[in-house]
């Protein structure tokens, strides 16, 4: 069989296609004899064996990736890493981001975290790629994913796209929809999530764990002198576990962007009177590049 010449534009095309390099190009289309499928099958390959050689290597620069639906019905956040601040700010990077949105955003319900795991599903694949063509070693870390349940809000922080914040909203009706005190109000409750940082992530008083809250008050117990009586130390421990509820839970928190002295729930019931719809927070998360969930 004659060996088919390789032309400059079947290795612009592959590479492309691919994101891998062009000398990695051609010499997979000329292993291939010239067949884009065989080709690109190759590079594949080579670029699952890039990554495994570079696994080992600290991924910890990156950015927090976003996608939000035009109606507000769903939201995605992602955490892709790298090892480069340079690298996460060059566009074969932030095309890798958009990439996994966009398969994410194509896999739907689907999208779970065993699937975004998979060595050989299309996150790994997109990874592979993007391994072998810009030398780094990178990985999906983590996203969250919010679509049927209620209106969805997001921000990403200006200063490199490093923390980003999703909110979802429950008791938005149709008719306050489009207001802009609505868009407002979710804005203002992402920023407040991206500054204070509720850690752990309790949405509500109801989801701190009980056995939290004994350590807590083990602490305070301890910290209190001894000889006082049972009804004054209950008082005194519930005052001191105001404090760590306006630490933890969201809706507990004093607002950081409207005014530190209404928390977040008194900032919704506010907006609720205005828009005349009962406004709750329904769940939130808040990424933070190279942070370990908690």
């Amino acid at each position: 069989m004659a060996t088919l010449t390789v032309t400059a534009d079947m290795v612009k095309k592959l590479r492309e296609e691919t994101g891998a390099g062009m000398m990695e190009c051609k010499a997979a289309l000329t292993e291939a004899n010239g067949d884009f499928a065989e080709a690109n099958t190759i590079l594949r390959k080579r670029g699952l064996a890039t990554a495994a050689r570079k696994a080992g290597r600290v991924a910890s620069e990156g950015l927090i990736g976003n996608r939000l639906a035009a109606d507000r019905s769903s939201g995605i956040l992602v955490e892709v890493n790298c090892e480069s601040d340079f690298v996460a700010r060059t566009p074969d990077f932030q095309q890798l981001v958009q990439d996994v949105l966009s398969e994410i955003e194509k896999a739907g319900d689907a999208a779970s975290d065993a699937w975004q795991r998979d060595p050989t599903g299309p996150i790994a694949r997109l990874v592979a790629a993007k391994i072998a063509h810009l030398g780094e070693n990178m990985a999906v870390s983590r996203f969250v994913r919010y679509a049927g349940h209620g209106y969805v809000g997001q921000y990403i922080h200006a200063v490199g796209g490093k923390i980003g914040v999703q909110v979802e909203l429950g008791g938005v009706t149709p008719a306050i929809r489009n207001r802009q005190e609505l868009t407002s109000l979710v804005k203002e409750i992402a920023m407040h999530i991206a500054a204070a940082n509720p850690t752990p992530q309790y949405l509500s008083r109801e989801q701190v764990p009980p056995e939290a809250v004994e350590k807590e008050k083990a602490i305070y117990r301890a910290q209190l002198p001894p000889g006082k009586p049972a009804n004054i130390v209950e008082k005194i421990l519930e005052g001191k576990l105001e404090g760590f509820y306006s630490q933890v839970v969201l809706v507990d928190q004093p607002s950081v962007i409207r005014d530190l002295k209404m928390t977040v729930k008194e900032v919704l019931v506010s907006a609720a009177k205005e828009l005349g719809a009962p406004i709750t927070v329904t769940r939130f998360a808040r990424l933070k590049v190279g942070e370990k969930e908690v």
